[in-house]
């Protein structure tokens, strides 16, 4: 299984309205084929001395696919399309970090 750490820079203070639009697609990708894991997480506030600081806007994008394959079928997928076209005005930018098992 291969994983996928995306970091979604949002415009300042329009993270709720991206989690909603967010929100809305999950159901779809987690029944995409290959789909493991798929979701939305945020910063945790802690007393973890090695934490990065808040990020308040930004939201970061857990994913597990069965393989290579599923992950680049899921980025062209039509669902996929329009959320990006729904979230375009809100995103600042995004990095990728896709990792395999060591």
């Amino acid at each position: 299984m291969i994983r996928v750490i995306a970091t979604i820079q949002l415009q300042a203070g329009r993270r709720e309205e991206f989690l909603r639009i967010f929100k809305a697609i999950v159901p779809t990708v987690l029944r995409e084929k290959g789909c493991r894991e798929y979701g939305p997480m945020i910063d945790l506030e802690t007393t973890i001395g090695a934490q990065i600081p808040l990020r308040p806007d930004v939201v970061t994008i857990v994913e597990g696919w069965a393989d290579l394959d599923s992950l680049e079928n899921h980025l062209i997928a039509p669902h996929m399309i329009e959320y990006r076209k729904a979230v375009k005005e809100l995103v600042a930018s995004v990095s990728l970090q896709v990792l395999e098992p060591a």
